[in-house]
């Protein structure tokens, strides 16, 4: 399909901003760029926003809870924003957190897992299964119900969720009962056709992608272990059920196609939708790009059901 016309509206304002040399590129003043790239949306109204201090694995980390609706069991969707292990902040996802606890009728917790290159693989996993830990074994006092537990991200995110997913079943616990994954991250080969089709010009670049996982990794060995590259995982049986969707004009659209079929294959139920029109990071875009409210909403039905 053609782009989206909303979309190409959006690619229209970024493309006088050229994209830096990634050779020359220091990564804290790319950071400081990126995060204030675009100003805030105003989000949906919550009955409350919560600053929290969560446990990670090697110190609190800065988590933001949203409740939707005032209930005391609501169940619980911890959220893991993107931004390539490198970038992105609890504001830059703000409104999609908030998006995602009305229409999901959940309290979203949101965790400013530890970024890269300051703090290398596999800190940021660790980070977030760590605070998925915390999260349910405070469930009492958050006032949410932690035995309905789902884990969502976007890209780089959604890698982390995987992560927590594969750790979960590791370590036997916590249960979680559904996963949400935006055009999630699943391989550290970055040699997809999709790499090669949609390399520059639709949001995020191959070359970026290359960039990022050069912060992430501290050896390029380490993109064969399972919790960077979930597309490598010898079983997938013990995932959560899952909702995948990918961006049609996306690098990272076939790794995550190809990580649903695997999922698939190992017998775990999942609605795969590759969202046509659509670049990398639409479902930020849910304000303003109608066919991204669409996607979210159908994802937020999705996570209800599953709590349900």
């Amino acid at each position: 399909m053609p782009l989206d016309k909303q979309i190409a509206g959006v690619l229209q304002q970024f493309r006088d901003i050229p994209e830096p040399d990634f050779s020359q590129v220091d990564a804290v003043q790319y950071r400081q760029f990126s995060d204030n790239l675009l100003p805030a949306i105003p989000g949906d109204p919550m009955i409350e926003v919560r600053e929290l201090r969560v446990a990670g694995a090697a110190g609190e980390l800065d988590a933001r809870l949203y409740r939707p609706l005032d209930e005391s069991n609501l169940p619980l969707l911890v959220f893991f924003h993107g931004g390539g292990f490198v970038i992105g902040n609890l504001d830059t996802h703000d409104n999609l957190c908030r998006s995602l606890a009305r229409q999901a009728e959940a309290v979203v917790v949101s965790v400013a897992y530890r970024l890269a290159p300051e703090n290398h693989f596999p800190a940021a996993p660790l980070d977030c299964y760590a605070a998925t830990c915390w999260l349910v074994e405070n469930a009492a006092a958050l006032g949410v119900d932690g035995r309905r537990l789902a884990l969502a991200g976007d890209s780089a995110g959604g890698n982390l969720a995987l992560a927590v997913s594969q750790l979960a079943a590791q370590r036997k616990g916590p249960k979680i009962s559904y996963q949400c994954l935006f055009y999630p991250v699943t391989d550290a080969r970055c040699d997809s056709q999709s790499y090669e089709d949609f390399a520059e010009g639709y949001l995020l670049s191959s070359a970026m992608m290359y960039w990022f996982w050069q912060q992430y990794l501290q050896d390029t060995g380490q993109g064969d272990d399972p919790l960077a590259s979930p597309l490598r995982a010898e079983a997938l049986a013990d995932m959560p059920p899952t909702t995948l969707i990918t961006a049609e004009f996306d690098p990272l659209r076939d790794e995550g196609e190809a990580f649903a079929r695997r999922l698939l294959q190992a017998g775990v139920s999942v609605r795969l939708q590759r969202c046509e029109g659509m670049t990398h990071g639409f479902i930020s875009m849910a304000p303003f790009v109608e066919r991204a409210a669409v996607a979210l909403a159908d994802a937020a039905a999705d996570l209800r059901r599953a709590f349900n």
